[in-house]
């Protein structure tokens, strides 16, 4: 009997479950779980010959300089990996995704400046994130969607100077976030998060020291106290100017769209044009201090003061023409779309999503006026109107609309 129980004791010794490498020592804790105890050792690797069903695995305290993909290929069962105090500067990616039952995870006090963020997306159960005193300098947008469990995210003592909008959204958990010592630059980027941290059930560990290092007016200020009245939403107000009464019948007609806006940061102007035979983007000004055109943008006339000008309009232009305002609080914009009509009726060619006079949600107005777009959908038309008398016969060529001969509908369009 007793060779018996010898063997059986050798053979669970043996067995898999409580393989153990030299430099370490493993045992089992009282909840079933496995720990592999390799701290203090003086690596330089990740040792091989860990169990596969290591739970929990101490490597901090070493001297481990990079992970690579394959690293940690024979724990696929880890809940909780404590890599701080090494000398990570690398980690391959692919290096974590695999660990799908990750709980715990910290990189804290290594020399990382960056990190693969993609594999968070397989890791839904992590608990707690530690990557405080690295030397990461941002964090991609949308890093951290996915981790609807994490509690504990620790971004201290890096060299944060932004963070995307966002940032801490997708974490319904989070009960508690550091960032304190990061060298944050506290423009309107940033003004998001002190929206957030007013809103947030979160605590923010040491939000006294969570500071900003930049603007120099700014300079020792809390991140989250940056002043409401220098970041401000933008504003947009598109209003349609007509071409000059005496033009002269040579003359086409000029489309001139003004786009006012405001905001703090003084918003850029941005504009985007849909017509049935193209998309075009403009960021910023095609027109030169001296009034020349720059290559290429001949047709779309935007100038610095938001003024967009359309020479020789015809049927091919007509389509959607959008003013965006954008600083760094958000954007705004506002469209109108634009068409040519053969009736000198206006009311027999007006499109359905412009409410006629005196028909529920109608409105009148008279060039200049101000139209409340409550109740009239997302876009206002102009339609331009050719005069009966000037329409061509049969066969002949569409005339050319003259400035100061149209009817327009719809004049301003603000909100």
């Amino acid at each position: 009997m007793r060779p018996l129980l010898g063997c059986l004791a050798l053979a669970t010794l043996l067995s898999p479950s409580l393989a153990c490498p030299s430099p370490c020592s493993c045992s089992t804790k009282k909840n079933g779980r496995l720990l592999a105890e390799c701290a203090y050792r003086e690596l330089r690797d990740v040792p091989r010959g860990l169990s596969p069903n290591v739970t929990i695995l101490t490597l901090s305290a070493n001297r481990l300089g990079r992970l690579s993909r394959g690293s940690l290929a024979e724990v696929p069962e880890l809940q909780s990996l404590w890599l701080g105090y090494n000398h990570i500067a690398a980690v391959e990616p692919g290096t974590f995704s695999a660990l799908l039952q990750l709980r715990n995870l910290d990189l804290s006090h290594n020399r990382l400046a960056e990190f693969p963020w993609q594999d968070l997306r397989n890791l839904s159960a992590l608990q707690i994130l530690k990557l405080s005193n690295n030397r990461l300098a941002g964090l991609p947008r949308g890093a951290l969607r996915g981790l609807r469990e994490l509690r504990s995210l620790w971004l201290n003592d890096n060299e944060l100077t932004t963070l995307a909008q966002g940032t801490f959204e997708a974490l319904p958990a989070l009960a508690q976030l550091q960032l304190f010592h990061n060298p944050f630059n506290c423009s309107c980027k940033l003004f998001w998060l002190k929206e957030w941290a007013d809103g947030t059930s979160a605590v923010i560990s040491r939000a006294g020291s969570t500071l900003c290092a930049a603007p120099a007016r700014l300079r020792g200020r809390a991140v989250t106290d940056i002043p409401a009245r220098l970041c401000v939403a933008p504003s947009a107000q598109l209003t349609y100017l007509s071409s000059p009464a005496k033009a002269a019948p040579r003359d086409g007609l000029t489309l001139t769209l003004h786009c006012s806006v405001a905001g703090s940061p003084p918003p850029e102007i941005h504009w985007q044009i849909q017509t049935a035979g193209r998309r075009v983007d403009i960021h910023g000004p095609t027109v030169a201090r001296d009034g020349s055109a720059k290559p290429g943008r001949q047709r779309f006339l935007a100038f610095k003061n938001g003024t967009m000008a359309i020479p020789n309009f015809g049927k091919e232009d007509e389509g959607t023409y959008t003013c965006l305002a954008v600083n760094d609080v958000g954007i705004r914009d506002v469209s109108v779309n634009v068409a040519l009509a053969g009736s000198g009726n206006p009311a027999e060619e007006l499109p359905r999503d412009d409410p006629q006079p005196g028909q529920p949600g109608g409105h009148s107005c008279a060039k200049g006026d101000e139209l409340d777009p409550s109740g009239m959908g997302e876009k206002l038309v102009i339609v331009y109107h050719v005069p009966r008398e000037a329409r061509s016969g049969v066969g002949a060529p569409e005339p050319r609309i003259r400035g100061g001969i149209l009817l327009a509908l719809g004049l301003l369009l603000c909100w």
